[in-house]
């Protein structure tokens, strides 16, 4: 880029110091494998994140990657809730689906963790001093201007006009991506119509630490279990019905949510402040190009309703960065053209059909024409009557990872 002062040496720049950018970081650390994050927040945002009202399952798999990276150990207990099952109901009817571990388990199915304990978490461990590992560098306060790819490698201008020379350039700023778009991949980006609104409630009755996914008509509801009698509700509506629920006050609001939840739990009240998102999917086209890829959000961002993005993400993270290791255990360059068309078709291959199932399930139970509400009662009951799938599902929730 023609500068006088010589450009800061990296292996690898991330732009994004979310928790997906944040656990990428260390994991490359923990390989011996140098790391910039760049992220336009101060550190002071990262160290003490703020509540957005998420909760993330996590799954088996994904806490096992959190282990290795010396995250997890870091989320205090009294931050873990674990799920016990789930519970798929349609319409008004009482019945449901029910995903549980088999008889032999005593594992629960997946672990809930506020999304903010869980950014707080790894930035403890991306910036705690290992024994071994290769230092990460920080330019938080920051974003890159322009970025050029050469043979040689690439090369970043950040907004300060420092320069940074990296092997790889890995974006990890969510699904609207702004280093996505400047690297020119395409993405298919899904825009639901609805809002999603989260918020803690305390109720009545208890839950059996089971976990609740509700397609009403006109609204679908999801209850995530904190406590005996608290839960994350997550509810989601067409915009205008959002903001007209938002501008309740606190007592009808409550009412509200008890009446959404036909009482079943009884009277509940807000536990915590509502946030709302709208909700939107995005499939990157690509997911790599010479020397640059995407992971987390900004490669696959997944509708919530399967609960799943975030695993997804670290899974992601972790196959990278597995390929990245190997490859430099055996001298090889970190971002060639194969090591990178490998990591593409592994994760197409574990994003692809999941994300594939999770649209026509949005599609199909956010549909209340008469034959779609049909459709999705026979859809349930054939679920519920073969118990194949549903341990297939439960299968997928509880299996351990730490492999590609």
């Amino acid at each position: 880029m023609g500068d006088s002062v010589s450009p800061t040496g990296v292996d690898v720049a991330i732009v994004g110091a979310g928790p997906i950018g944040l656990c990428f970081a260390k994991a490359l650390s923990r390989r011996g494998i140098s790391a910039m994050l760049i992220d336009r927040q101060p550190r002071g945002a990262m160290s003490d994140p703020g509540n957005d009202g998420r909760e993330i399952a996590l799954t088996r798999a994904s806490r096992d990657i959190l282990e290795a990276l010396d995250v997890w150990p870091r989320v205090p207990d009294a931050e873990r809730a674990p799920m016990r099952a789930a519970r798929v109901f349609d319409g008004e009817s009482l019945f449901a689906m029910q995903i549980a571990p088999g008889a032999a388990s005593d594992d629960p199915l997946a672990c809930l963790v506020p999304n903010r304990v869980i950014r707080r978490a790894a930035y403890q461990a991306a910036t705690a001093t290992d024994s071994v590992g290769a230092e990460i560098l920080w330019r938080d306060g920051r974003e890159i201007e322009r970025h050029e790819t050469t043979d040689a490698g690439v090369e970043l201008r950040l907004g300060d006009g420092e320069s940074v020379r990296a092997e790889l350039l890995v974006a990890a700023d969510g699904r609207f991506s702004a280093t996505r778009r400047s690297m020119g991949t395409p993405a298919h980006t899904f825009q639901h119509g609805q809002h999603m609104l989260v918020c803690r409630m305390q109720h009545e009755e208890p839950h059996d630490q089971s976990a609740w996914e509700w397609f009403g008509h006109g609204q679908t509801l999801a209850l995530l279990p904190v406590s005996e009698f608290c839960s994350s509700v997550v509810l989601t509506l067409p915009p205008a019905e959002m903001e007209a629920l938002m501008a309740l006050s606190e007592g009808d609001f409550n009412a509200d949510i008890t009446r959404r939840f036909a009482h079943r739990l009884g009277p509940m009240t807000r536990a915590a402040e509502p946030h709302r998102y709208p909700l939107a999917s995005v499939y990157a086209e690509r997911f790599v190009g010479p020397r640059q890829a995407l992971i987390g959000d900004a490669a696959v961002g997944m509708h919530p309703v399967t609960a799943h993005g975030f695993n997804l993400g670290l899974q992601g993270l972790w196959r990278l960065v597995s390929l990245i290791g190997e490859a430099r255990s055996a001298g090889q360059p970190i971002a060639s053209r194969d090591l990178l068309k490998r990591y593409q078709r592994e994760q197409r291959l574990a994003t692809g059909p999941l994300f594939a199932a999770t649209m026509a399930i949005v599609g199909l139970y956010t549909d209340d024409r008469p034959p779609a509400r049909l459709l999705r009662k026979a859809v349930l009951r054939a679920g519920s009557a073969a118990w194949p799938v549903r341990r297939l599902i439960a299968g997928h929730l509880m299996r351990a990872g730490g492999d590609r």
